[in-house]
């Protein structure tokens, strides 16, 4: 009769090495995207002169709240390994809702705001039902809710926008300054907020749990005995509702709520989780990650404007940026 030649104690062992090798994979992943980000910033600071100062890194990071906002919530649904195509145009109309209750309808503030948040997580809720229960891809569900979005704003606001003159304290929700001192946008503050409360929730509760072993194995994770569908819609709606709290803060910071604005930022927002380290494959992904590919977006969009190259250079940039970001996805698959 053969036996087995390797110990007990050591077969017990080998998952623990596994996950550890895993975690050190994920952090040289994460290192390797903040030290991309010094790269850049460093090489624009030194082409131009008006690129390191404290007005434009501000500028940075004001501009990196509305992709950011996005991002954290994509994040969420690439790991399960899904796509969500609806978020730029889902931003739009909700934009569009917090106009029509405060502006149209004359609610308090925090009543727009609120309803804003809550339609957010209902465009959510649709498309973790469509892909979860009707079994849809998830690349069709979310571009025909992108679609259906796009043309309800327009519908809604009957093609005009919806201007919050009235409502200065809705306004300053993204430029006003909690903290004078450091004279940082509130839309910033709440960024940081937002990004904190994700990564307790990928990190800390069994969603994110949850969420990590949807991605990394469905399958397994069903005859495991979770309900992987329910769970799926709760993912989906969670990444509405951060849909809906980046429409208040791009029309807050517009001081209006733009029907057309919101096509564009759903391809930025997942260019953002994918240079953060988030697989498209699914299984892998972190909040650090996702904030820094936001920020990486931000410095070559600003760096790029300052130096003067063309918008059409500006994507051709942004795109090759994103290959490779994705092509290093799948050496380290491979390596792995």
């Amino acid at each position: 009769m053969t036996t087995s030649t390797v110990p007990p104690q050591q077969e017990e062992q080998q998952p623990a090495a596994v996950s550890l090798g895993t975690t050190l994979r994920d952090r040289l992943q994460q290192f390797l995207a903040f030290a991309s980000l010094i790269v850049i910033f460093v090489f624009f600071s030194v082409a131009s002169p008006n690129f390191l100062n404290y007005t434009n890194v501000t500028a940075i990071l004001f501009s990196t709240v509305v992709i950011g906002t996005l991002a954290l919530g994509t994040t969420f649904v690439i790991i399960t390994g899904g796509i969500d195509l609806s978020i730029g145009t889902g931003m739009a109309l909700c934009a569009v809702i917090s106009g029509v209750l405060i502006v149209n309808a004359g609610l308090p503030v925090p009543v727009g705001v609120l309803g804003a948040v809550i339609f957010g997580g209902l465009i959510g809720l649709i498309n973790g039902v469509n892909i979860a229960v009707l079994k849809l891809p998830p690349f069709i569900a979310t571009l025909a809710m992108m679609l259906v979005a796009q043309g309800l704003a327009l519908v809604i606001s009957k093609s005009t926008p919806i201007y919050f003159t009235d409502s200065p304290s809705y306004v300053k929700i993204s430029t006003g300054h909690l903290l004078p001192g450091l004279n940082l946008p509130n839309a910033v503050i709440i960024l940081a907020v937002l990004a904190v409360v994700a990564g307790v929730l990928l990190n800390k509760t069994i969603l994110g749990r949850y969420t990590y072993s949807i991605g990394s194995n469905e399958e397994a994770t069903a005859l495991s005995g979770i309900n992987v569908r329910t769970w799926k819609i709760i993912i989906y709606t969670l990444a509405g509702l951060f849909i809906g709290m980046a429409g208040v803060l791009i029309s807050a910071r517009l001081g209006s709520a733009q029907p057309a604005t919101g096509t564009g930022y759903e391809l930025q927002a997942i260019a953002a989780v994918v240079i953060g380290g988030t697989s498209l494959a699914g299984g892998k992904g972190s909040i650090v990650g996702t904030v820094i590919g936001a920020l990486i977006i931000s410095v070559l969009n600003n760096g790029l404007q300052i130096m003067s190259i063309p918008q059409e250079w500006q994507n051709v940039i942004l795109g090759c940026v994103i290959l490779v970001a994705v092509y290093a996805d799948m050496a380290r698959k491979r390596a792995a």
